[in-house]
């Protein structure tokens, strides 16, 4: 048990006391800390301040007040411990940065597995629950695809393309994130518990609910916006018209993520939500190729491994060149240089460095500028 007396534990403790009064969504949480600083601050606040709170009224107000008499947040926190789940709060290193950025990110986030950095390289791939054999084996394809270049696979663990997407990202041997809508105590559906295994193993599994909440069908879209959230783009594989996959995309919409759609046949029910995102200018997806060309340049470098001399990505399609690409590409900065010194440096053939700069400068990983010289984006 955490030792009272230490500050990191209680403002711990308290996080944990807050995020389990029921009622408080993210946006609440989000205006309760801003409003009063700390969750201990919360709390400890009286009715009438609380209710001088966007979205707190005179019921939730009263939960708050009687939240350190109701509830017991260090019986949470043996919870997370028995299941091997660490609570994340967001001012944690380990919290993921690009969750930071959303409208509203989880005052705290539960996770069981490891977090890394490189997980900012993230996709998600998520679709139909009632998935054709066809939509099952592009998930699990383009998983396997992206697994394999180095980035990380997100979806929802649930049954259909999110577990296809799960299994091909982990055949590849590549790193996946499972976002659940519902408690870690349990997985939801309970069947993808070796599943949810594997993933935790490889990755992480991960949510912003308490230990003990049960699937509901309103936490679901307000899970897709985690999903999107940790993703550079988000891809649909199969989606009916009103399939809940679809508030994935338009989640990434909001959230400046890109939207990617699988086409399908023009007969399937579950191709038809698919077909209207392209429509809509989601980009059409055939292969991993078509993910990484849309994919702009990443708002900072991010390295693509644990390595302390690992070499840093400035763009998504970095991940997919040739050794001759990558050696070229490791010697261009934000100085220009001419194909000479190019030449001098990389020790390669000139046919070999003009050959390489011209599908550098056609996937726009970089850019040509007066004089023949060239400059990385």
């Amino acid at each position: 048990m955490p030792d009272p007396d230490s500050g990191d534990d209680r403002s711990l403790l308290d996080l944990l006391c807050l995020a389990m009064i029921p009622g408080i969504g993210p946006l609440t949480s989000r205006a309760l800390l801003e409003h009063f600083g700390s969750a201990a601050k919360v709390l400890s606040a009286s009715l009438s301040d609380l209710k001088r709170v966007p979205g707190v009224g005179p019921k939730l107000a009263e939960k708050i007040v009687s939240a350190r008499r109701e509830l017991d947040p260090e019986v949470e926190l043996e919870r997370c411990r028995q299941r091997g789940v660490r609570p994340i709060p967001f001012d944690d290193p380990e919290y993921p940065e690009p969750l930071r950025s959303i409208a509203d990110p989880p005052a705290l986030l539960y996770v069981r597995g490891t977090l890394l950095p490189t997980d900012s390289l993230a996709i998600a791939l998520v679709g139909a629950r009632k998935a054709t054999p066809y939509g099952m084996r592009i998930a699990e394809r383009l998983a396997g695809s992206l697994a394999r270049v180095g980035l990380t696979v997100v979806s929802g663990l649930a049954r259909g393309i999110d577990a296809a997407a799960h299994r091909g990202a982990l055949r590849a041997g590549g790193r996946t994130i499972g976002v659940l809508g519902n408690g870690l105590g349990s997985i939801y559906p309970p069947e993808h518990a070796e599943l949810a295994a594997e993933v935790a193993a490889s990755g992480a599994v991960v949510s912003e609910q308490p230990m003990e909440q049960k699937p509901l069908a309103g936490l679901f879209p307000q899970r897709n916006r985690l999903i999107a959230g940790l993703c550079l783009g988000v891809v649909v594989v199969e989606a009916a018209p009103r399939s809940g996959s679809l508030s994935s995309a338009h989640h990434a919409m909001e959230q400046n993520r890109e939207v990617f759609a699988v086409p399908g046949p023009i007969d399937s029910i579950t191709s038809r939500g698919c077909h209207a995102l392209i429509r809509d200018g989601a980009r059409l997806v055939e292969t991993v190729d078509d993910i990484l060309e849309e994919l702009g340049p990443l708002a900072r470098a991010v390295s693509v491994s644990q390595e302390p001399e690992a070499p840093e990505v400035r763009h998504p399609a970095e991940l997919s060149l040739t050794d001759h690409e990558r050696a070229v590409l490791g010697h261009l900065d934000d100085l220009p240089r001419g194909i000479d010194e190019l030449i001098v440096r990389t020790g390669l053939a000139p046919s070999q460095v003009m050959a390489t700069m011209a599908i550098l400068e056609m996937r726009r990983l970089i850019r040509r500028n007066a004089g023949n010289q060239f400059t990385r984006i």
